[in-house]
């Protein structure tokens, strides 16, 4: 798999003519190497339907008069660059008017993505009817006439349906479309189905083609829906609704999968289908840096004009960062990540056998990630499959309930030495009544006051002792004999009511003591709120300081310390083969403009950045990437020290050993 690569958008309307009528092989070629471009995405089929190539298996776009997916790939490759070829699979929009009755639908009989055929937009369909035979038509015809470096599938993954060919099918079977249970099992069917055969078509004629299946979203907790891809591709734009923090959290957990992956990101200042729209090039080095920091590759998604013109802003704007991505890649090939702290991922725990499967928003991943990332924590999302032995602490995020697999393998855990952090209903027995872990805490119930006030036994850095506001949903506990308490809860005079209200927002606390709110046990620390939930929507300087002051009580010793701002982030990567570590710092500062999209456009100099890091082994040698600058360091007492100087966005530090 490259570093460098663009995925280019083609949804072409029929309404369009003249297409592909500017198209030049030395222009594409010219845009291509000013963009320090190693592969690209080419279309062999759009949303609309349409081909970009002569085919008996689809039709060619009305207005295109030549092969222009075969032009591109020959372009690329005779400069080298690779070409991963791209069909829609789950939109067709000239299909999707001719035979409705593949859609996806409801059980309403309402259609996605658009609801009806009176507006603008597309309609997916379902692969449990006739048109996954068209597809994979579709599919091998491109595999065996064209020479691609891969292929791109787009718009699928599990999807609800009942379709009269799923309703069909599920009666068929002795079963009822109004039994949720065994729809599910049809929906996964069909997706693997649709998967297997996609697959099989392609590498019976190119065996080991690379293939990704895109469905936008890497669920953490399916590795079996991970493994029908041969890489991942994390498509994550910030700044079309995913925001800065989305990434983090997929990649810290696809690179525990053994998978190569890369960061998906765009040149849009919104996101796909934006024409004119660009990104300040500070923010795609940023964007970049932040893909090889986590152990991933680049892509940068574009939309390539109707007329096949390769738009020269765009490709100044990518070479910007992919110059820099380009001198880098030496240091970012074949790495592992070091981590101290394990999140059990609330989605991927969901998906563990015997547990039920996370339903709506998923804020405490969110917020624990933003946590680890400000606390500048070495960490890694993980599934209940991963192997736990290399971590210090894992975090069981809000409501985690302890199943017995997951009993038995946190017990695993513990037995090595680990200490775990909970919150909220994590730790509790499947029926929620009691706690199944150690945390010297005995539960009484669901607090019903909300929001309830924290007052810790402790004093937060930034703040002096006080009774804290936490909004999220908490429960009451007592503390077993012998056990810590470590703060301690206080409630409302009242919950905010008709007649029982006071001041703008909530009730103030009645300073009286309710009882434990964090307390510590043989197996960890327990705090009686769902604290990343909290922080993920309210984002309180106390919530992330309470819970960084558990984080370090229980890890005793970080494996990092630096005192790189709360914005920065910081990655520790190995190079097993060449002997080195590689330390990643990133300084990017996004501010909010317009309506809820993230800007990043300046990027300030940072210096003087300190770092310590455990490590025993003797190291021959510090030094800046790509610079190769040396860098002076102290070594001793298990540790190595170092000073960074004056750096913008992105610096490797490397440790030779």
């Amino acid at each position: 798999m490259k570093f460098r690569q663009i995925h280019l958008d083609f949804h072409t309307s029929e309404a369009i003519e003249d297409v592909g009528s500017h198209f030049s092989k030395q222009q594409f070629q010219e845009m291509l190497k000013v963009g320090h471009v190693d592969s690209i995405t080419v279309f062999a089929k759009c949303h609309h339907g349409w081909a970009y190539h002569p085919t008996t298996a689809n039709a060619q776009h009305p207005h295109l008069s030549f092969d222009l997916l075969g032009a591109q790939i020959e372009a690329a490759h005779e400069i080298g660059v690779k070409t991963p070829v791209y069909l829609s699979a789950g939109l067709d929009e000239k299909l999707a008017r001719k035979f409705p009755l593949w859609l996806i639908r409801d059980p309403h009989e309402q259609i996605s993505w658009v609801s009806d055929f009176m507006r603008p937009g597309y309609h997916q369909f379902c692969m449990n009817t006739p048109y996954l035979d068209v597809l994979s038509a579709q599919v091998q015809e491109v595999v065996t006439h064209y020479n691609a470096d891969g292929i791109f599938l787009d718009i699928v993954g599990v999807c609800e349906c009942y379709c009269q060919y799923c309703v069909a099918e599920i009666r068929k079977r002795g079963s009822d479309p109004r039994n949720r249970e065994d729809m599910k099992a049809l929906w996964e069917e069909t997706y693997f189905n649709y998967t297997q055969k996609i697959n099989e078509t392609v590498h019976a004629i190119k065996p080991g083609l690379p293939i990704f299946h895109n469905s936008s979203h890497v669920d953490r907790g399916r590795r079996d829906l991970a493994r029908v891809n041969t890489h991942l591709e994390l498509e994550s734009l910030p700044t079309g609704g995913w925001g800065y923090d989305h990434f983090p959290l997929s990649a810290r957990y696809a690179q525990t999968l053994g998978m190569d992956f890369l960061g998906m990101t765009g040149k849009f200042h919104t996101s796909w289908g934006e024409f004119g729209g660009y990104k300040h090039p500070n923010a795609l080095r940023y964007e970049a840096a932040l893909s090889l920091a986590n152990g991933a590759r680049c892509s940068i998604g574009d939309q390539l004009h109707p007329t096949g013109f390769m738009d020269p802003a765009t490709y100044a704007l990518i070479g910007e960062a992919y110059r820099e991505v380009e001198a880098k890649e030496e240091w970012c090939q074949n790495t592992t990540a070091i981590a101290d702290i394990a999140l059990l991922s609330l989605e991927a725990a969901g998906h563990a056998p015997g547990s039920k499967p996370l339903e709506g928003d998923n804020h405490s991943d969110t917020g624990a990630v933003r946590i680890l990332l400000e606390g500048h924590y070495l960490f890694d999302v993980v599934d209940t499959e991963a192997d736990w032995d290399k971590y210090k602490v894992i975090i069981l995020p809000d409501a985690i309930l302890i199943t017995g697999s997951l009993q038995t393998k946190l017990a695993a855990f513990l037995a090595k030495g680990g200490k775990l952090l909970a919150t909220g209903r994590s730790g509790l027995s499947p029926d929620g009544t009691c706690f199944a872990l150690d945390f010297g805490a005995e539960r009484q119930g669901v607090s019903p006051f909300k929001p309830s006030y924290f007052k810790p036994a402790f004093e937060l850095p930034s703040l002096h002792t006080s009774s804290f506001v936490i909004y999220a949903e908490g429960q009451n506990i007592s503390l077993k004999p012998g056990s810590k308490q470590l703060g301690s809860r206080e409630n409302p005079y009242f919950n905010r009511d008709l007649f029982t209200f006071c001041s703008h927002q909530h009730t103030p606390s009645d300073l009286q003591d309710a009882g434990p709110g964090m307390t510590e046990g043989p197996d960890g620390i327990y705090l009686a709120w769902n604290m990343f939930e909290d922080y993920a929507l309210k984002g309180s300087l106390p919530v992330k300081e309470i819970v960084v002051y558990a984080l370090d009580r229980l890890l005793g010793q970080k494996s990092l310390l630096t005192n790189l701002p709360a914005q920065g982030i910081t990655t520790l990567q190995v190079q097993s083969t060449d002997s080195r570590w590689i330390n990643h710092l990133l300084y990017a500062s996004p501010v909010r403009r317009g309506q809820n999209i993230e800007v990043i456009e300046d990027l300030p100099a940072l210096t003087d950045i300190m770092i310590t890091l455990s490590a025993t082994d003797p190291v021959r040698e510090v030094y800046l990437a790509p610079q190769r600058t040396p860098l002076p360091f102290q070594q001793e007492n298990g540790t190595v020290s170092y000073t960074v100087p004056s750096w913008i966005c992105h610096q490797m530090v490397v440790l030779q050993f």
